[in-house]
């Protein structure tokens, strides 16, 4: 069967000048825009594309006796707004590497979300194992309601390369891909998913917390194509929005990069289908199909979420993409809290270590985040300020 060929290109001085002049661009994003208003079945659809169970996102009746006063969006909901795009460096490969979220407010139940994307520039070329070079841009997402309330602040970067070179040096082809799972170990694995649940109403007090405490373990796999697709069905990093037919067809024919030939189907495929299309992973230079930055940067806040309970807002949460979560591994989200005081908002925070570890032991995801928790003694809440 003929491999599938994604367009390539080499990086040449004009290439680089051109996204030097572009640095502190706002960016066109219409065609990536996805939940932009908060209706109950966005807020549904998302929460159940990153396999977030909380009832605080999705029972009214449970909503209302929260602190929150009724249904709100998962803390990650602004990435199923908008997340990423595509954009500038053509015929050049690319990876997610990082994310930072700043959180200022909640999505409500009816708000109306409006991203705004900024490209910040670009560093290198500099040396890459994986490819000769690579490129890191930088972007800036911002996000308001209908009322001009700032809700996140989201800066991410993705490493461009040039695909050729990946493709001979390959990436973890001497794993065993898919991970040859036994039917025991599989049922051992669905049991700890199904006994973990989000702290919910009953309040993570901050005089409770001790440092060195760790954070009740959050499991996600095994990875299969329908948590890939869910995740785009509920508003995941689709960059841009995946259409059928002539309107696909119409949005290639204006943007070739956008699209590979699949060798099988002889259908025009998004490269965004490297999560989910064998023949797109290969032509990227990665053994299988893997998952989503912004996807695993949802599990991690789901993680945060599910420990603080109710009554907590995560303020700040970083992440960096160390390595490929393929189809079929199982990735554990765990932390530690690292920090207890009161910042210079005069909130008690918690400052936690996360990190998230595959089957073969490999970190797949180090991070850390803020978290500020009610306290007692001080008579304070975070929802309070927020709400």
């Amino acid at each position: 069967m003929t491999d599938a060929k994604m367009a390539e290109a080499q990086v040449t001085d004009e290439m680089l000048e051109s996204m030097r002049a572009r640095a502190g661009l706002e960016l066109r994003i219409e065609h990536s825009v996805f939940n932009e208003e908060a209706t109950r079945l966005a807020i549904a659809k998302f929460a159940a594309g990153i396999g977030d169970h909380n009832p605080l996102w999705k029972d009214p009746a449970y909503a209302a006796t929260s602190p929150w006063n009724g249904v709100v969006a998962p803390p990650s909901f602004v990435i199923g707004v908008f997340s990423g795009l595509q954009f500038g460096w053509p015929g050049l490969g690319s990876f997610h590497a990082g994310t930072t979220v700043e959180l200022h407010g909640p999505v409500r139940l009816g708000d109306v979300v409006t991203p705004v994307c900024v490209y910040d520039g670009f560093d290198g070329p500099r040396p890459s194992s994986f490819a000769t070079f690579m490129i890191v841009d930088h972007f800036t997402n911002t996000y308001r309601n209908q009322d001009g309330t700032s809700l996140a602040t989201i800066k991410w970067s993705v490493v461009n390369f040039e695909r050729e070179r990946a493709k001979q040096t390959g990436r973890d082809g001497d794993l065993q891909l898919p991970h040859p799972w036994t039917e025991d170990e599989v049922r051992e694995i669905e049991e700890q998913v199904l006994g973990e649940e989000p702290r919910g109403a009953e309040a993570r007090w901050w005089e409770d917390v001790e440092v060195d405490d760790r954070l009740d373990c959050l499991t996600k796999g095994p990875i299969g194509i329908t948590d890939e697709i869910a995740f785009v069905a509920g508003g995941g990093a689709p960059i841009p929005r995946l259409a059928a037919n002539g309107v696909a067809l119409r949005s290639y024919r204006r943007h070739p990069p956008w699209a590979f030939r699949d060798p099988q189907t002889k259908a025009l495929e998004p490269i965004y289908a490297v999560h989910y299309n064998r023949h797109a992973a290969r032509a990227m230079g990665v053994a299988l199909e893997y998952d989503v930055g912004f996807q695993r940067q949802c599990w991690q806040l789901q993680l945060l979420s599910n420990w603080m309970g109710d009554s907590g807002w995560v303020k700040r949460a970083d992440t960096r993409y160390r390595r490929f979560v393929y189809l079929g591994d199982v990735v554990r989200l765990e932390g530690t809290v690292t920090r207890k005081y009161v910042d210079g908002d005069g909130e008690p925070c918690v400052d936690v270590t996360t990190t998230a570890v595959n089957q073969r032991g490999e970190e797949v995801m180090p991070g850390s985040a803020t978290i500020a928790l009610p306290s007692r003694e001080l008579g304070t809440s975070p929802v309070d300020r927020r709400r």
